[in-house]
């Protein structure tokens, strides 16, 4: 249900809006001056706002204006009863969606309603899309380790030097990466990514060297390589811990001469690559134990850089927490859940084996299973969903799920999502209405997840 907040000073403008849209299923509230306007702009979540032009305390205009800075793509549908074609224009001029006379007629006032909706449903769909596709997102952190990262970076990425990140897996090396090729003269040309650990070490050299037809067996035509591909720009070899030897020397080689030759060609090809590298390994044990080369290594870490593991940094939850739940709730269409500062403590004490990885998956399942505001309580109760369910209250005993039963992370979203939803409606008798109140969804979203997961009165 959308959310409309209607500004204007005369009561009689304003109940005959509130009507009209109330009428059309619209959540409506009201205020009859700017200054309150913008205070509730700034405490709230609108969807919408019909803003009158001419008012006493403050002109529609700075409320506009204002508005716009507080909350830059939330629609304003401008009003007024002294109507010119200039006005129309300086209020879409200063970013107003539209502009209606006094008195409104009805069918336009609705599609111009219906129409801005549907445009802020877009602005926001289309936000959602854009980080999702965009694979550089803040290094976020007040700690120590964090900030030299953040230095190092800004006084790095400029050169063409190599550099080698070193940190425990979901640590955020990959960010690291990204940021020295953004922040580079490079970050208009291509960020070739590869994981050599994910790669078998027969085709590593096919994948970074490309490959003539009839090199092998299924090399059925020519193939260009990750160096070819990233050259001009910045190439991120991901876990080279992992690398073969051959494929060691052949990387060595394009280092040293910057220049490769295809697996099964003869022709020597120039590239221009600037190499970054990580690793969850200590490359110095695999030198002594005769998997890694030395004069790689060297060739690598011209500048070292350290990701600390989560455990190292645990200042730096409560931030990464809010962060992920804005992320979270954004994707999933819902207003951002409180957590409060128990619970924030109780995700600081979990030991973060999986680092920033296991912190926002744990975000997520807590997003799902808690109520409007995530406590101490969820967190010991969700968070770890390998750990023993402890029962409170007046049960005896509790059963514990079994989780090798699902498959991948999916079908356990979809199966504590059920279970959540199935004990809501139990609680509240089965009441829908005040059931979707409760979890803070629309009912016709909740008649949606009924419906998708069977679920039944007394089941």
């Amino acid at each position: 249900m959308a959310k409309i907040l209607i500004i204007d000073d005369e009561r009689a403008i304003r109940s005959t809006l509130r009507e009209i849209l109330e009428y059309e299923d619209y959540q409506v509230e009201d205020v009859d001056n700017g200054i309150d306007g913008l205070e509730m702009i700034a405490k709230n979540d609108y969807d919408l706002v019909l803003c009158d032009i001419k008012m006493n305390r403050m002109d529609g205009m700075e409320v506009l204006t204002e508005g716009l800075a507080l909350k830059p793509d939330l629609p304003f549908i401008m009003i007024s009863g002294h109507g010119t074609v200039e006005t129309a224009v300086e209020a879409s001029r200063k970013g107003a969606f539209d502009f209606i006379s006094k008195p409104p007629d009805l069918n336009r006032l609705l599609i111009t309603v219906r129409n801005a909706l549907d445009r802020g449903s877009l602005v926001i769909e289309t936000k959602v899309l854009k980080r999702k596709v965009s694979k550089v997102r803040p290094i976020l952190g007040e700690s120590q380790g964090i900030g030299k990262i953040k230095e190092t970076i800004d006084r790095v990425a400029p050169t063409d030097a190599r550099v080698l990140i070193t940190g425990a897996n979901g640590s955020g090396k990959e960010l690291v990466a990204r940021w020295l090729h953004e922040k580079s003269h490079r970050s208009n040309a291509p960020l070739i990514e590869v994981n050599c650990a994910a790669i078998p070490s027969e085709l590593i050299e096919s994948e970074l060297f490309g490959h003539e037809k009839g090199s092998f067996t299924s090399a059925v035509k020519q193939r260009i390589g990750k160096f070819e591909s990233a050259s001009g720009g910045t190439l991120f070899l991901d876990e080279i811990g992992d690398m073969s030897q051959s494929a060691q020397a052949k990387v060595l080689r394009a280092l040293q001469e910057s220049k490769i030759t295809r697996v099964g060609g003869e022709k020597e090809i120039d590239v221009d690559v600037r190499v970054v590298a990580a690793t969850n390994k200590d490359l110095l044990k695999e030198i002594e134990a005769g998997n890694f080369r030395m004069d790689l290594y060297h060739r690598l870490s011209v500048i070292l850089i350290h990701v600390p593991p989560l455990n190292e940094r645990k200042d730096d939850i409560p931030l990464l927490t809010q962060s992920f739940i804005e992320e979270i709730c954004n994707d999933y269409g819902m207003p951002p859940k409180r957590i409060s500062e128990s619970a924030l403590e109780a995700l600081k004490a979990l030991p973060w084996t999986g680092n920033i990885r296991e912190l926002r998956n744990m975000v997520e399942r807590l997003i799902i299973l808690s109520d409007k505001t995530i406590t101490d309580n969820d967190v010991r109760a969700f968070a770890n969903p390998s750990a023993p369910v402890h029962e409170t209250g007046d049960s005896a005993s509790s059963s514990q799920t079994d989780f090798n039963q699902f498959k991948n992370f999916q079908e356990y979203k979809d199966y504590a999502e059920r279970e959540y939803i199935k004990f809501k409606l139990e609680k509240n008798n089965w009441n829908v209405s005040k059931t979707a109140d409760d979890i803070d969804i629309q009912r016709s979203h909740l008649y949606s997840k009924i419906e998708k997961y069977g679920l039944k009165r007394g089941e």
